[in-house]
């Protein structure tokens, strides 16, 4: 009946529904989820859109995405510059001047490097062997145990020094009073919200939700010539080599009755006791507290977004890429790459971690091989 069944309603999904209808091909996408969007989902709360499964910001050096992802919405010129709190001391992120001077009370980025350079031998680091290491020798010691330590220990649920060194290496260290916490040349949000970008790659295509892939997965794949699957790609295989692992989240979201509550989108909290890593406050998403007039918005959405252990049942967000998982999912992904008619995609079907651009590229690359 179909030329391709697409399991998974997300990004990585849509984006292949998108271009396979295009090419002429018929298809069918189904979710498990009551809406289509994924984990980019937004929804309009008073004229403020929430970001339902936490703060997602598009930012790309490639033109070629970002222009593909702005014909379907006209994005803003966010910029993300997160807060974060320990105890009663406010820091900017990513780690920066401002972020030194608070600190040590340096002016200059020379006195910076000599206080992170100092701090290094102390610790006699020469070959970073885990994250703890790895940030230490980045930022130094101060550094590491007021805004990492505690943050990335609940974030990944177990102490840094278990964790591989490759997570702290993404996060952005420079020289300059500079708070845009992205290098990239494009960056911003759509006005209006993602889950228009969705909706709009599925006009004209056949959408199940609230359809579970498992409970009819025989009967399902017996309607397509292919099947493109979003979800665990452990659980496609029904575990057969063991769980891999991930991470899990949840979200604590009420509206209040002030204007603005914290004054930024995203301000972190470092404290290891402190039980959520983040409150998103959405207005700031798009400039909604500017100020009065049509540009503002009364009143407030704010969430709090706590980690968690995953187990089966629960949302899947981040996959945990260290040594023993990576090697796992080797194992898996050669059943994969037997199975002639089923095509794995997106964070949980390549078991890696994805920003948003990432998943635009690996669809994009995916669907045009697959119509050559």
């Amino acid at each position: 009946m179909y030329d391709f069944l697409i399991v998974g309603a997300g990004l990585f999904g849509s984006i292949f529904a998108y271009e396979a209808k295009k090419a002429g091909k018929k298809v069918l996408v189904i979710d498990k989820r009551e809406h289509v969007a994924g984990n980019i989902y937004t929804e309009n709360t008073e004229g403020i859109q929430v970001h339902k499964y936490g703060a997602h910001i598009f930012h790309t050096n490639n033109k070629e995405v970002w222009d593909y992802v702005n014909q379907f919405a006209e994005f803003n010129r966010y910029t993300n510059s997160p807060i974060a709190v320990y105890k009663d001391e406010l820091y900017n992120l990513p780690f920066n001047m401002n972020t030194f001077s608070r600190m040590w009370g340096v002016k200059t980025p020379e006195e910076a490097k000599k206080k992170i350079a100092v701090q290094v031998k102390e610790a006699g680091i020469t070959n970073p062997r885990n994250l703890e290491e790895q940030a230490i020798s980045m930022v130094g010691k101060d550094i590491y145990e007021k805004l990492i330590e505690g943050y990335t220990g609940k974030q990944w649920g177990r102490p840094c020094r278990e964790l591989p060194s490759f997570i702290i290496k993404r996060l952005p260290v420079r020289f300059t009073y500079d708070n845009n916490y992205f290098n990239d040349k494009y960056q911003g949000i759509p006005i209006g919200g993602y889950t228009q970008i969705v909706e709009k790659m599925l006009e004209g295509v056949e959408v199940k939700l609230n359809t579970d892939f498992f409970e009819h997965k025989a009967e399902l794949m017996k309607q397509a010539e292919k099947v493109v699957f979003t979800g665990m790609i452990d659980e496609y295989f029904d575990y057969c080599y063991g769980e891999l692992e991930y991470r899990s989240l949840s979200f604590e979201t009420e509206k209040l009755d002030v204007d603005n509550y914290q004054g930024n989108a995203v301000v972190n909290f470092t404290e290891y006791d402190v039980p959520y890593t983040r409150i998103i406050e959405h207005k700031h998403f798009e400039f909604l507290c500017q100020g009065s007039g049509e540009d503002s918005v009364s009143g407030t959405v704010i969430t709090r977004e706590y980690p968690a252990d995953w187990q089966r049942g629960d949302e899947p967000y981040y996959p945990m890429n260290d040594d023993r998982n990576n090697k796992l999912y080797t194992e898996y992904k050669k059943l994969a790459q037997k199975e002639e008619n089923v095509i794995f995609g997106g964070r949980l079907g390549m078991y890696q971690y994805f920003d948003m651009h990432h998943v635009v590229e690996e669809a994009l690359n995916t669907v045009h091989n697959c119509l050559k």
